[in-house]
C-alpha cells in the first residue's frame, strides 16, 4: 500500500516540477488569463499548501475508520474540473513576482518532507492538529491522497497557463 501510495505520489509532483521547470522567469510571471493565477502562483499556492509537516508529524490516533475512506469524495471534489474553487487565505499565492530558482527549491523540498511521512510514518493514524472544513480530520493516508489530487487539479490548471503563455 506504501509504495502505491508513494509511486502516485511521485508521479504527480514530477510531472508538476516537470511542467514548471522549462519555463522561462517571465513565462513563469506572466498572467495567462483575466482574473487568473500566474504559473508562479500556482507553484506557490502549491508550495504554501505543502506545509503541513506540523500536521503529518503531530498528535494522532488510531482511526475508528478506514483509513481512506474520505478519499473517493476528496478526488471526485478535486478533480471535478467543472468547479471552481476558493483557495484559503493561509495559502493564497503572493501577487510579487516569483523567483523561478525559489519557487522549484521551495517545493522540492517541501515535496521531500511529504515524502519522508509517507516513507516513515504509519499512514492511518488521523491527524489531530487541523481538520479540512466540511470533511473533518483526515488519516495521514487521506493526507497524502488530498495532496495528489490537489496537485493534479492544478496541473490541469498549469497545463492551460502553460499553453497560453508559451
Amino acid at each position: 500500500m506504501k509504495n502505491e501510495i508513494l509511486n502516485r505520489f511521485d508521479k504527480t509532483t514530477d510531472e508538476l516540477i516537470e511542467l514548471l521547470t522549462p519555463l522561462t522567469q517571465e513565462q513563469l510571471n506572466k498572467i495567462p488569463f483575466e482574473n487568473n493565477w500566474t504559473a508562479g502562483q500556482v507553484g506557490d499556492h502549491l508550495t504554501k499548501s505543502y506545509d503541513a509537516g506540523a500536521v503529518l508529524n503531530g498528535n494522532v490516533k488510531a482511526a475508528d475508520r478506514e483509513p481512506d475512506e474520505k478519499s473517493a469524495e476528496v478526488s471526485k471534489l478535486f478533480l471535478d474540473f467543472t468547479i471552481k474553487m476558493e483557495s484559503p487565505k493561509e495559502i493564497l499565492p503572493t501577487d510579487d513576482i516569483i523567483d523561478k530558482g525559489n519557487l522549484l527549491t521551495s517545493l522540492k523540498t517541501r515535496i521531500a518532507s511529504l515524502r519522508e511521512v509517507i516513507i516513515d510514518k504509519d499512514l492511518t493514524k488521523l491527524c489531530l492538529d487541523f481538520s479540512i472544513p466540511g470533511f473533518g480530520e483526515f488519516t495521514r493516508m487521506e493526507w497524502i491522497g488530498f495532496f495528489i489530487v490537489h496537485t493534479q487539479r492544478h496541473i490541469h490548471q498549469l497545463k492551460n497557463i502553460i499553453s497560453k503563455v508559451n
